[in-house]
């Protein structure tokens, strides 16, 4: 467990307040981290406070600090609401994010998220990636700075997940599909500028919802810089996101014509991803979407 009395002297040190923890409860869910929401007072204000805290192996510190560089990345875009960072370091054994608690609710705009969210892809960099990696579930996803997208998505995206599968004995048809895949993806971006967009990076149903007036929020980020697209694809995975999200977001700017192509080549690192950390129908379904690219070339 852990030690309640430290994270009380953290919270007060990061915040400037004197904080005093009255109860913890755990939050299910997430399959990472174990996580908290603290409730407590503030005693210089009598008023009271709630945090939210995700705690994991020391040595994933790393992972909680490009989390909290991400959601500061995108606070100082100034577009769309994030949770705000307190604190993350080590604590015994264990390293914490500790984050501001929102109260959210699956109840919202979504015309207002896919406003933002079109606000927030019109922030941009002068290269692609980041200035440090961080991970995608729990894998590695390297962010490192170029001037070539296409160069990026080759090596650091689809490259990066085919390896990883080469080491996890992946099957020589895939991996040869993979090959010819990345030998002729400049195919995919003919007449297509790319500009280097600020991005969530992990943009799936779970990772937004509403605050109690109806804010958007998005959260657990896996920040870079690149295609807006790729985050758009990503809403289309695992669920997808209200009619109106998109709408909206076209209304503010519009997708290129390429987007309904490419958008199986962005969601195709996220289900390399998923084969890689959990195998089964996921390996199957990365081949039959490398089928599919190869179909259009």
């Amino acid at each position: 467990m852990p030690d309640w009395s430290k994270i009380e002297r953290i919270i007060s040190a990061s915040t400037g307040a004197n904080f005093e923890i009255k109860s913890q409860s755990g939050i299910a869910g997430g399959d990472t981290n174990q996580a908290y929401q603290i409730k407590g007072m503030v005693a210089d204000e009598d008023a009271e406070q709630h945090y939210f805290i995700k705690f994991n192996q020391n040595q994933r510190l790393d992972m909680f600090e490009a989390e909290a560089a991400g959601l500061a990345e995108i606070e100082k875009s100034q577009t769309i609401r994030v949770p705000h960072v307190i604190a993350s370091g080590i604590e015994g054994k264990q390293s914490y994010l500790i984050l501001e608690n929102l109260v959210l609710t699956m109840g919202g705009s979504a015309q207002e998220l896919g406003q933002l969210l079109a606000k927030m892809h019109q922030y941009t960099a002068p290269k692609f990636g980041w200035y440090r990696n961080n991970t995608i579930g729990s894998t590695t996803q390297a962010n490192t700075q170029t001037m070539s997208w296409v160069d990026f998505w080759r090596e650091q995206r689809i490259g990066f997940q085919l390896n990883l599968l080469k080491q996890n004995g992946a099957t020589q048809s895939l991996l040869k599909k993979g090959e010819s895949l990345l030998n002729n993806l400049d195919s995919f971006f003919t007449g297509y500028n790319v500009q280097a967009s600020l991005l969530h990076g992990d943009l799936w149903s779970g990772n937004y919802g509403y605050l109690m007036n109806g804010e958007p929020v998005i959260f657990d980020p896996a920040v870079y810089y690149g295609d807006r697209e790729a985050d758009m694809a990503m809403t289309e995975l695992f669920g997808g996101f209200p009619a109106d999200f998109y709408s909206a977001y076209n209304a503010v700017w519009p997708l290129d014509a390429g987007y309904e192509t490419r958008k199986t080549l962005y969601n195709l690192y996220h289900i390399l991803n998923h084969a890689n950390l959990f195998g089964g129908g996921y390996v199957i379904q990365s081949e039959n979407m490398i089928d599919q690219l190869l179909g259009y070339l």
